[in-house]
């Protein structure tokens, strides 16, 4: 619900502000009051500006004379909606409804005009008054009341159309086909530029900024590179001429609402997913015991009726669309608990570099929990997974002290209604037949969600009441999408002016969950092989791995009962080492990446693995010196022994290449020899030319010939080759 106080206009110096916010108040201020102060505010500076004769002036007094008008035909419709809001109230302690937020929207449009006008009457004559800057902004919020004035007739007509107590219109003709048509046709700029969050608290009116301003940077490179970090990166430098003109902040914004495709609110939307913003969250939130993404197989299953245990129902996999698949799941528990270590669970892991650093001493597992929570994340169906939403899952499972299951269900267009609610419901019947392995004993289950998540904790459970088995003991539906149809209301009035999700974003986003909205063709494997796209790719990767090790030292260190004197300090090297040689490796290749550019050579996929994970699961108690070799030399750095260049192979010592490493000990002895000798050489001659041009280069090796030069330098080594 918006606010009905005055925020402190951003445009505006602290000379009279606080007075000016004080004096002013929705809670205290009746509405015939309010429209007479109004009158009087403008009246004065029109009187004071028509003296004006300049261009400045004329704008002045235009701009005052349409706030009157508008304040005039807005009095009494402001002043009929005030004694019909009982009638919409959901009960007499809660008076909140649709009519009430649009009023309070119009309402708070009106003091802060009236805040502004007194500032200008009051600073008008100073010469550090900034005329062009207030003019601008006395212009913006004249022209967001003529567009709330539009809404307000509209939900007179709306009020007048439906049926007493009824928020909604009912038919799909008639008002609803006016309500699209007024969405489309209607000037929203205005909302976005000056006047952005004029309804919310002021505290609120920074971050809405924030968001716009990335947002339509966002935009603006959307087309130019292929992958969100990528076009992120690159709106930080362009993202200045948002911020010091609003008008064209407000007017490309509303071009984006109203042109782009649900495949650049998913791009915007999932900006959170990327490695460098979810390693921050990983820093900065509760660290938890455990934190697993597991793959739960398409297989079925026997549920127990509730009406009677010994009847069973069979429960089907997700087959829609694109045919039975492995549901993806997030494990969070803040205590490690019985059964979340089983076998039975840990088969079901899926591979995830997400281990936070843990220096806590280890403790004995927890008894299961009584309660268990199971989540469905929300972001328009077509948006996001758990891993946005991890950062308070943490604290929940803390605060709850309960295991909580975060369902990745599959997202649109790519895959529409029904295969979500098909995943969700075969989730959660495999939780509650499984919750044992989840570290609960499934005394009380509930379930929980946002925005579409919370439409799929409703849908959910409607599909259990019609499969006849257990019910969610509770929901918690936050802010849920439940009404999909275009029907007006009051309240739909105001997401024409939504900062975060206008109408026409929330219209794709349920198109494209509908099955209407095409898929994108564009393919994710299409990063160009530059400087720039290996930074972009492998920098998040980078300090992952270096976290990594940092997080395998201290658990070696703490974990006194595996390991113990020197076998448990080479231990703890080794780790370091396998998780620093992803790094490492990383940089060879960027010391070398014109050679790599030339040949057209790709980063194999393993690059992109870190060994640590190998590093970090693969300890053993009684580990002996050759399982330790063994173990730093995992199966990805095998890959990447295998696709990379012969110059960057860099392997652990073997028996096989013991032979090879001396030849390359003699080489390099050779090499140095020669060097020196060429350095006496020139000594003796003091400025002389060589004779033989044959040795001229001691870097190849002492050759007779260009030619056998050329033919000796594939031997050299990595090492051999950089000096």
């Amino acid at each position: 619900m918006a606010s009905g106080g005055v925020g402190v206009d951003s445009g505006s110096t602290g000379t009279g502000a606080a007075p000016a916010a004080s004096a002013v108040s929705s809670s205290s201020m009746d509405v015939r009051t309010m429209f007479l102060l109004l009158h009087s505010v403008t009246e004065d500076n029109i009187r004071f500006f028509q003296q004006n004769p300049s261009e400045m002036g004329r704008r002045f007094v235009k701009a005052f004379t349409q706030i009157q008008e508008h304040g005039c035909g807005l009095q009494p419709v402001v002043q009929s909606f005030t004694t019909v809001f009982p009638i919409f109230d959901f009960d007499e302690r809660t008076p909140a409804n649709g009519y009430r937020s649009l009023i309070k929207v119009v309402r708070s449009c009106i003091l802060h005009i009236i805040h502004k006008s007194r500032y200008i009457t009051a600073n008008r004559r100073s010469i550090f008054f900034r005329t062009n800057h207030n003019c601008m902004e006395v212009e913006a919020y004249c022209s967001a009341l003529c567009q709330l004035r539009a809404l307000v007739y509209f939900a007179q007509k709306l009020l007048t159309a439906n049926k007493d107590g009824d928020l909604f219109f009912g038919e799909e003709k008639g008002l609803s086909e006016d309500f699209l048509h007024e969405s489309n046709s209607m000037h929203k700029g205005c909302f976005y530029g000056r006047c952005l969050g004029f309804q919310f608290t002021p505290a609120i009116r920074p971050f809405l900024q924030t968001i716009s301003i990335g947002l339509v940077s966002f935009g603006e490179n959307y087309r130019r590179h292929e992958t969100s970090l990528g076009v992120a990166a690159t709106s930080i430098f362009t993202s200045g001429k948002y911020a010091i003109d609003p008008e064209l902040r407000g007017s490309e914004f509303e071009r984006l609402t109203q042109n782009l495709d649900v495949h650049f609110w998913k791009a915007f939307w999932n900006i959170t997913e990327t490695e460098v913003l979810a390693s921050l969250v990983t820093l900065t939130s509760t660290t938890v015991r455990v934190n697993k993404m597991l793959s739960v197989p398409p297989s079925s299953f026997e549920m127990p009726l509730l009406a009677d245990p010994n009847l069973m129902v069979v429960i089907t996999p997700p087959v829609a669309h694109s045919g039975p698949g492995p549901v993806q799941m997030r494990l969070i528990s803040y205590e490690l608990r019985d059964g979340q270590d089983s076998n039975e669970l840990n088969e079901l892991c899926k591979p995830e570099a997400q281990l936070g650093l843990d220096i806590r001493l280890k403790t004995k597992k927890a008894p299961r929990s009584k309660f268990l929570l199971v989540h469905f994340h929300g972001g328009g169906f077509v948006a996001q997974t758990s891993k946005s939403h991890e950062a308070y899952l943490k604290s929940w499972a803390h605060e709850l002290d309960s295991p909580i299951l975060s369902i990745d269900y599959s997202l649109a267009p790519e895959a529409p209604f029904p295969r979500a609610l098909e995943e969700c419901f075969f989730a959660y019947c495999w939780a509650v037949r499984n919750c044992h392995l989840l570290g609960s004993t499934g005394e009380r289950i509930c379930l929980a969600g946002d925005s579409a998540g919370g439409n799929l904790c409703i849908t959910v459970t409607m599909r259990a009441v019609s499969y006849g088995i257990r019910l969610p003991d509770g929901i918690m539906a936050a802010y849920p999408a439940t009404l999909l149809q275009a029907s007006a209301s009051p309240s739909r009035l105001l997401t024409f002016i939504d900062p975060l999700l206008p109408l026409s974003v929330l219209s794709k986003c349920l198109s494209a969950y509908a099955g209407t909205e095409p898929t994108s063709n564009a393919s994710s494997n299409m990063d160009k092989v530059d400087t720039l796209g290996m930074v972009r790719n492998d920098t998040a990767v980078l300090l992952r791995d270096i976290r990594l090790g940092a997080s395998a030292w201290f658990n070696s260190l703490l974990d006194n009962g595996k390991t113990s004197g020197k076998s448990s300090n080479r231990l703890v090297g080794l780790q370091l080492w396998a998780c620093l040689r992803r790094p490492l490796t990383l940089l060879v290749h960027l010391l070398r990446l014109e050679k790599l550019i030339l040949s057209n050579c790709q980063v194999s996929e393993a690059v992109r693995k870190s060994c640590s994970e190998a590093a970090l699961t693969g300890t053993s108690t009684n580990s002996s010196s050759e399982h330790e070799q063994n173990f730093v030399m995992s199966r990805t750095c095998q890959e990447l022994d295998e696709n990379t260049p012969s110059c960057s192979r860099q392997s652990l010592p073997d028996p096989e290449a013991n032979t090879q490493a001396q030849a390359d000990s003699r080489s390099r002895t050779s090499f140095y020899q020669e060097e020196e000798e060429g350095k006496e050489m020139k000594k003796r001659r003091r400025g002389g030319s060589l004779r033989n041009s044959n040795h001229s280069c001691p870097g190849f090796l002492g050759a007779s010939s260009p030619s056998a030069a050329v033919q000796q330098q594939p031997t050299l080594n990595c090492r051999q080759r950089l000096s």
